[in-house]
Order: C-alpha cells, then sequence, then structure tokens
C-alpha cells in the first residue's frame, strides 16, 4: 500500500489511503461482521438466534472514494509549540497540535483552496489562535459545508469575542477561484471554555446562511449547524436501502428518531399515512418543517427535544421506526420504550456499529429479530462505516415454541456480570458527565442481590460506617446496568 496522503499516519483520519478500494470494502466488512456475530474483531454479544434467519446484503461502496466530504470542521493552531498559525486538523494522540489539511484527500478541492487562503490571510495579519489551556487568543474553527447537487459553498469562521477582520476575511474569499459558488459567509462567536463549536453568536458577514441539496429527489435546506449525512451521494444509497428494508404502507403510522434535517422522513412520507421526526437540535427541525413545506408534504409532524423526552407526546403504537441516533446510540430507558412499542418494523441506522451492538440486544428480549442487515460505507480511507438493520417479529410473537433444559447443563457464569466496575464507570461518565466510585457500584450490585466476593467493600469493623450512594448516582449506575442486561 503506497500513502497518497503527506500527513499519513500522524492525522489518524485515513487508515486505508492508498489501499485498494475493494480490499478495504472486504476488510471493513469482515470486522463488523465479527463484532455481530462474534467472528474475528468482535464480541458477539447478541444470542445466535438474533440473526439466524438474517440475509446480510453486503456493503454499499460509496460513489465517491476522494473528496467526498461536504462538511468539515477545520482547527486553528500550531503544528509544533511556538511554530506558525496553522488551520488543519488535529494530529493523531494530540490534544494541541495541529497538522495542515490543504492537501487532504477526502476533502473536496474548493476546502483545500478555501484552508489554505484562510491560513496565509490570518498568518499576514498576525492574528492569535485560541490557546486551550490559557484560552487566550481569537481564532478557533474554520466549518466548510458544500452542496453537492450544486457545489454552493457555506464557510463559518468561529473565533472568540474580539475579532475585528471581517471585511478582509470576506474579501478574501470572494477573490478565491472556487469551482462552486459561496453561498454564505458566517461569524460564529464562541467564547465557552470546550473546543467544540458552540453557536453563541452567529453573524452573515456574506449571502445566506444556508445551503440547498437534493437527496432521492427531495429538496432540503442544510443550515450551519443542522447534522447532514457528510457523504452526499452515498447517503443517498443508504437511504434508498432504509426505504426498501421498512416497505411502509399507507395510512401507516411512521416514527423518525434522531431525525436530523428529516431526511428519512420526507423521503418515507409520499408512502405513509403520518410520519413524526424528533431532533433536538432546534435549528435542524425548524429546517426540516421548512424543507417539508418546500417539498409539498403535509403528512410530516418535526418536533424538537429529547427523544427519550417526547416519546410520550407521540401517538401511540406506531407501525414502523426509523432510528439514526449519534455515535452513542439511543439512550437506555428510550431503548426499552421502543422495544416495547409493537412496532411491525424497526430500522436502526448507525454510524457507530459498536453501539449498534450493545442495543441490538434489547430488541432481541422484546421479540424482534433481525431480518436484513447491510453496511454502507460513507467514510472511504477511513475505519469508519454505516451499518443498517431491519428488524421485525413476524410471527415470532405468535407462535408457541416448547423448549426443554435444564440449568445444571448450562454455563452461567456470563449472566448478571455483564460488565467491569471500570466499563460501568466509563458509561455512567460518558451518558452523565459525573464519576461514581468501586463502592457506589458494589452498593447498587448488592441492592439487585448481585453478589461480590465474601469481604468486596464491606466495612473494617463492625463498628465501620461507609457513605451511601446518592440517589442520583443510584440512578445512573442501574441505567449502567441496565443496558450492560445485568439488571
Amino acid at each position: 500500500m503506497s500513502a497518497t496522503c503527506p500527513l499519513y499516519g500522524r492525522c489518524g483520519g485515513c487508515r486505508y489511503d492508498g489501499a485498494d478500494y475493494a480490499a478495504e470494502l472486504k476488510t471493513k466488512e469482515e470486522k463488523l461482521i465479527g463484532l455481530f456475530t462474534g467472528g474475528p474483531g468482535g464480541g458477539g454479544p447478541l444470542p445466535e438466534a438474533f440473526f439466524a434467519s438474517a440475509a446480510f446484503e453486503g456493503t454499499i461502496p460509496s460513489p465517491e472514494e476522494e473528496g467526498y466530504r461536504n462538511k468539515m470542521e477545520f482547527s486553528f493552531g500550531n503544528e509544533t509549540k511556538d511554530g506558525p498559525l496553522t488551520l488543519g486538523l488535529h494530529q493523531k494522540k494530540s490534544f494541541f497540535n495541529i497538522l495542515p489539511a490543504d492537501a487532504c484527500r477526502i476533502a473536496p478541492p474548493d476546502f483545500r483552496r478555501i484552508v489554505a487562503a484562510v491560513q496565509t490571510l490570518f498568518r499576514e495579519k498576525g492574528t492569535s489562535f485560541c490557546h486551550k489551556k490559557s484560552h487566550e487568543g481569537i481564532l478557533r474553527h474554520l466549518v466548510l459545508r458544500r452542496s453537492a447537487t450544486t457545489g454552493e459553498l457555506l464557510i463559518n469562521l468561529v473565533t472568540q469575542r474580539g475579532f475585528t477582520e471581517q471585511e478582509a476575511f470576506v474579501s478574501c474569499l470572494l477573490e478565491l477561484p472556487l469551482e462552486g459558488r459561496i453561498a454564505g459567509i458566517l461569524h460564529t462567536e464562541n467564547n465557552s471554555l470546550s473546543d467544540a463549536v458552540v453557536p453563541e453568536r452567529i453573524n452573515v458577514l456574506y449571502g445566506e446562511p444556508r445551503l440547498s441539496e437534493k437527496v432521492c429527489g427531495l429538496d432540503f435546506e442544510i443550515s450551519p449547524f443542522s447534522f447532514f449525512q457528510t457523504n452526499t451521494r452515498a447517503a443517498e444509497l443508504l437511504y434508498e436501502k432504509v426505504r426498501e428494508y421498512i416497505s411502509v404502507t399507507p395510512d401507516s403510522l411512521v416514527y423518525d428518531l434522531y431525525s436530523g434535517t428529516g431526511t428519512i422522513a420526507q423521503i418515507l412520507a409520499p408512502v405513509a399515512g403520518q410520519v413524526f421526526g424528533v431532533e433536538i437540535v432546534e435549528e435542524a427541525v425548524e429546517a426540516a418543517r421548512r424543507n417539508a413545506a418546500a417539498n409539498g408534504l403535509t403528512n410530516c409532524r418535526f418536533i424538537a427535544g429529547d427523544v427519550l423526552k417526547k416519546l410520550e407526546e407521540l401517538p401511540p403504537e406506531p407501525d414502523y421506526i426509523i432510528l439514526d441516533p449519534p455515535r452513542d446510540g439511543v439512550h437506555p430507558k428510550a431503548l426499552g420504550r421502543l422495544a416495547s412499542s409493537g412496532a411491525k418494523r424497526i430500522v436502526y441506522v448507525s454510524c457507530k456499529p459498536a453501539s449498534l451492538s450493545r442495543d441490538l440486544p434489547a430488541f432481541f428480549w422484546a421479540g424482534y429479530r433481525a431480518e436484513k442487515m447491510a453496511f454502507a460505507d460513507l467514510f472511504p480511507k477511513t475505519d469508519n462505516c454505516e451499518a443498517v438493520v431491519l428488524l421485525s417479529k413476524g410471527e415470532i410473537s405468535t407462535k408457541k415454541i416448547r423448549v426443554e433444559f435444564s440449568l445444571e447443563d448450562m454455563d452461567m457464569s456470563g449472566f448478571r456480570q455483564g460488565a467491569t466496575y471500570d466499563e460501568i464507570q466509563k458509561w455512567v461518565q460518558e451518558k452523565y458527565a459525573f464519576h461514581v466510585s468501586h463502592l457506589n457500584i458494589a452498593q447498587v450490585k448488592q441492592k439487585y442481590g448481585i453478589i461480590e466476593r465474601e469481604n468486596y467493600n464491606k466495612p473494617k469493623s463492625p463498628d465501620s460506617r461507609q457513605p451511601g450512594c446518592p440517589e442520583e448516582k443510584v440512578k445512573a449506575i442501574e441505567e449502567a446496568m441496565k443496558a450492560f442486561n445485568m439488571i
């Protein structure tokens, strides 16, 4: 394999740079199959019966292997300490070092031209970048979006307060020889301590704060911070697979959860009775409503809010459910409600198959089985790949099967263990952003009769007193234990 990117091995983004694409797809597919079935590279958390009659339909290749990204977020910093200003991508395993991205193979040519020009502009101006430790400085990020249909560009500069070079920034961009037309230039002010892009204040410096895109024959407006699949043409193939799997019928009730700008909901709406989309990003929901109106769809309703909380507001007994959650998957409480919803079919789309693998057992125990499964490569050259699975109950719930077995013959060692203390700690930290101790976990385990070693975490003497576990931590640990199928 001969890498074509000068940053290969340092950036960490493109593991398969220079590799034959067919070989890349085969490697990804083998890893993902192992993840779900227990083969090489996987833990096999699902019972064999879950996939017993499933049809695996292979991996859908991306129509484009390079320059396919329709959105990229670049950071300001320097490549080495006290080095010149650099606009680019984070170095692998480094919080501070920024690598130049003007030769990035997965970025469209216009992105590379813009990055190079903006870096030169601010080097010449002597504009400082925001240092991650001191939080002093101005420049933070440059977020670029591109329409695959029109080639239009949306450019968003993110800085701390005190930025005064707006006019020079706009002039620099408008003078560039770009393939696509600049639809809008934005300046977002973000003074938060987090390194994430937080839109505290947005100023439109030029044009409009949106792009137009066409997917599966429908028109979509994409706002600066709304979610949209980063590989438009490959996403179309993924959505066609979702539409094929769900096979909605007239007069049916459909949930599209984690709906983003409403792409899947609107693709299904022409053949459904009523479609409800739920999305936590209000800006995306507003765009979804405008998109539906522009496409002449009157049977779509989009609701802003957390899926867990908004499920109660939806009409009961959906016929079909589409799940397309963020990388961490579905919240455990929402997972339980969805698994018991009684939906005929559920299609789960996942950008992090490990989260899908963790979430699927909840559906298995509710009577669902995998009917079809496929992968879609929306991220060529990288380690990432989308997975889509069709879950259905079929006739499982209507058939009675007599099964005789003896507990004495079964290996029960794997039951009710589920996760280590460290795994539970990590799960709680990621979901609730606070720490629980091993003692806290042991106390909750004892509450559910999960017995520890004889003297584990017991007081050193009968008169010793241990602190009780706070109620919020008890609930968090219980949710973690549910997620790991321990209770």
